[in-house]
């Protein structure tokens, strides 16, 4: 366990991002690189594993209510030095955990297909997307449990282990690709099932690594069997936490499945450039997102303790430092497009969508990173409802104007992403300002009693001459 409750708040951040950032890098590499071997299967191929993703982002909002939840009453507990909540905690976090993937999975296997016919282009790329879902299920579902076991270590301060695991789990991602995908060196291709088959199998591994780390290195928190029975009342608590959480992902889920709908009329090189140019952006917006993310346990943390002046400095300190590194990156967004871009189509109309949607997106980086800095920070405080609003607040400001739009003569992609920058900006202002609502609310220390006034002294009575 590291205690954040000591030290330089930005040397905490700058020592726990990087891990993080690795981390997120390597899972965010795990899914270009489904995509960049499948591009020699077509469009459809391409659109269809795309949109097949997306669908990540619904099941991410399930795995982010137990996750952010964990870190928030986990760092807490940290912070009140309660080890013995901490873990009551992540056991029972364990335990919504194999429910939710075991649900997942029974999700996957019934809505695949009605969920790719309602956005996809084609019959090929709803036969593509379905085919990559179902066998890219058991990978997410495992994920739930590591997605805890993740949060907890990282709310004790702990991020290096579970990014070496996902670094590993990735590197056999890698290499298992071409081989079930193209069928190098054993002559048997899969298409697009062999790519959702090499993560299941890489992120299986990567469990087995984790579970093992638990069991042998892990001191603070621990599986404890006795604490595996469900108890309601400590459900309650990650939920009352996680789950305004896990609805900023269904908001995600739901913008991304309105730009799809929006573009579904411009056929599949359309969607498959987004495909495309929304999985860079990612990509490069890690660091400033793995900032975020080391800032929640540190605020945690000093909540749990009462340091509330270093609540407020962790979020100045963070904001800055992800306000640096996306204007850096947005630089290099409008500088070099092409390069961040090449060899994942060689189809040149869906890297001209791919190009456009890069130049124009990156626009909005620095509120992207405001965005992001402020939800960690709800995160720590232990109250995401502000999350869920701002986010619902972006996809009502984008979806309705959007569609109406497309469906208007003359209509181009370009407003597309117009929308899309304006919807953003605007959730970062309201994010700000729940924000700094939140901090008057909560961050207030209470004021030492005063000492009574005292009583006035009567004047002494004179003695008789």
């Amino acid at each position: 366990m590291k205690d954040l409750t000591r030290g330089s708040i930005v040397s905490h951040i700058l020592s726990m991002a990087p891990p993080i950032v690795a981390g997120m890098i390597t899972i965010m590499i795990c899914q270009l690189v489904d995509l960049y071997f499948v591009t020699g299967l077509g469009d459809a191929a391409v659109a269809g594993v795309a949109a097949a993703g997306n669908a990540g982002f619904l099941v991410n909002a399930l795995m982010q209510m137990l996750g952010v939840g964990t870190v928030a009453l986990v760092s807490h507990a940290v912070g009140r030095k309660d080890r013995d909540d901490a873990n009551l905690v992540f056991n029972q976090a364990v335990i919504l955990s194999v429910l939710s993937g075991l649900l997942t999975l029974l999700g996957g296997l019934v809505l695949a297909r009605p969920y790719m016919r309602a956005i996809a282009a084609d019959a090929a790329t709803i036969d593509a997307g379905t085919t990559y879902f179902l066998w890219f299920m058991p990978a997410l579902a495992l994920q739930f449990v590591t997605q805890v076991m993740a949060a907890a270590l990282r709310a004790t301060g702990i991020v290096r282990p579970s990014m070496l695991v996902q670094v590993l789990a990735v590197v056999i991602n890698i290499a298992l690709a071409p081989v079930l995908i193209s069928g190098w060196g054993t002559g048997h291709a899969y298409g697009v099932a062999g790519a959702g088959l090499a993560s299941t199998i890489a992120v299986f591994i990567g469990a087995l690594m984790l579970f093992a780390y638990f069991h042998r290195l892990e001191r603070y928190v621990a599986f404890h069997p006795a604490q595996w029975r469900p108890q309601l009342r400590q459900w309650k608590r990650i939920l009352n936490v996680g789950l305004p959480a896990g609805g900023e992902f269904v908001m995600i889920f739901i913008f991304m499945a309105a730009i799809y709908y929006v573009l579904r009329n411009l056929g599949p090189t359309a969607q498959a450039g987004f495909g495309i140019g929304t999985r860079v952006v990612g990509l490069i917006q890690m660091p400033a997102l793995a900032v975020a993310l080391a800032a929640g346990p540190i605020a945690g943390q000093n909540f749990g303790a009462g340091n509330y002046e270093r609540v407020r400095e962790t979020f100045v300190r963070a904001a800055m430092i992800a306000t640096v590194v996306m204007v850096a990156l947005t630089l290099l967004a409008q500088l070099e497009p092409g390069w961040l871009l090449a060899s994942f189509s060689n189809d040149p109309e869906t890297m001209k969508v791919a190009l456009l949607f890069l130049k124009m997106i990156s626009l909005n980086m620095v509120a992207q990173g405001l965005i992001f800095t402020c939800s960690s920070m709800f995160q720590g405080l232990g109250n995401t409802k502000p999350v869920l609003w701002s986010s619902a607040t972006r996809v009502l400001t984008y979806s309705l104007p959007a569609i109406w739009l497309s469906t208007q003569p003359g209509f181009r992609i370009e407003y597309v992403w117009y929308i899309s920058n304006a919807a953003t900006t605007l959730q970062a202002v309201q994010s700000l300002w729940l924000l700094r609502r939140e901090f008057r609310k909560r961050l207030v220390t209470p004021k030492a009693a005063e000492p009574a006034s005292p009583e006035p002294i009567a004047p002494l009575a004179r003695e008789p001459a």
